[in-house]
């Protein structure tokens, strides 16, 4: 049995205490979310981070600073440099997981930054698809050096009271900007754009596995085109599964997904997953403020794949944090899925992927 915690035992005192005629309190209702926690250890947890929370003059706040900064757009409180706050949980942070979050939030989803320099060391000057070739005379003279941007939030539509399932929508948007191409007839025009909306169903396992714990489960639908003609039209949908375990400061996260065919008539890029592959994996490390990630993907029967490396600096002005940004590979943008290239960008970004 646990011994008596006396945070726990007071908590549960001002609960008693609360005359059974007075309107619900933020307090209250966080209090009844702990009480209804079925696991032991989880429920005590609950209580800890509660009586921790400073209020004025010492009291207990009347409403929880977990729910307020998880609510904030873009995440920055969120995922800041101390998850301690969040039981620890980088994972139960980002999605959500405390029993005492918000029930209805916005947040960030993947990472939302600008950066201004992104050099390619070799532009994709005439982008064709298997379907249609184009011709030289339609080759568009672009600079090695272009603007890239991207910014991504997601919402949850609905979850369970103990927050362990949750229904989210989510959208992501990335921009490649030939800002600096002033050729004559060119104009700085916005080389591609690509939207990708998700629904996505999360759910909270909570294994320990060789000292990893598993606390996500994602399962979803993801929609990612460029919403031009023919024949720079590129699309595809996606079903997925995800999972994300983490160690201290480390995160893993592996997806797979299952491509939804379209007839021969309306399918842009047949032989996408001949480059993208059937699934990624992404490592995250955090240490002194500092954030790296790692992405791989790829199809190991065809050769084609990608990875990519970022950095990004502890918050430099505000939630602004310096950003690196390494690629190598295929599928960089829909309209470079079959492009093979190398990039490198810096710049700025608002929010990190935990």
């Amino acid at each position: 049995m646990h011994a008596h915690n006396p945070r726990l035992l007071a908590l549960v005192s001002l609960l008693l205490l609360l005359p059974a005629t007075a309107p619900a309190t933020p307090l209250a209702e966080a209090l009844q979310s702990c009480a209804g926690i079925t696991d032991a250890d989880a429920r005590l947890a609950c209580y800890d981070r509660l009586a921790e929370q400073p209020g004025a003059d010492g009291d207990i706040p009347a409403t929880t600073p977990r729910a307020r900064t998880l609510a904030l757009p873009g995440g920055a409180e969120a995922r800041g440099s101390d998850p301690a706050r969040w039981s620890g949980s980088r994972i139960d942070a980002v999605w959500g997981f405390a029993p005492d979050s918000s029930r209805y939030v916005i947040a960030s989803h993947r990472p939302s930054y600008l950066l201004p320099a992104r050099y390619s060391d070799r532009p994709n000057e005439q982008p064709f698809s298997p379907l249609a070739e184009l011709a030289d005379a339609d080759r568009v003279e672009l600079d090695s050096v272009e603007a890239r941007f991207q910014f991504s939030f997601k919402t949850r539509l609905w979850t369970t009271d103990d927050r362990r399932w949750g229904l989210w929508g989510a959208y992501t948007q990335q921009s490649q900007w030939q800002v600096y191409n002033d050729r004559e007839g060119v104009s700085r025009p916005f080389r591609e754009t690509n939207y990708m909306p998700e629904l996505i169903l999360s759910y909270r396992p909570d294994l320990s596995l060789g000292g990893f714990h598993w606390r996500l489960l994602n399962m979803g639908y993801t929609h990612q085109s460029n919403g031009r003609a023919e024949p720079l039209s590129r699309s595809w949908d996606r079903l997925f599964a995800e999972v994300g375990v983490e160690r201290g400061d480390l995160v893993l996260n592996a997806r797979v997904w299952h491509r939804i065919q379209e007839s021969d008539t309306r399918d842009d890029n047949p032989d996408i997953t001949d480059y993208l592959g059937y699934g990624d994996l992404t490592a995250f490390w955090q240490q002194g403020g500092h954030s790296y990630t790692l992405m791989l993907r790829g199809r190991p029967a065809t050769g084609k794949g990608a990875v990519q490396a970022t950095w990004m600096s502890p918050p430099i002005l505000g939630p602004l944090r310096a950003y690196t940004q390494v690629f190598s590979g295929y599928g960089e943008s829909m309209i470079d899925y079959n492009w093979r290239q190398n990039t490198l960008g810096f710049g700025l970004a608002l929010s990190d992927l935990y």
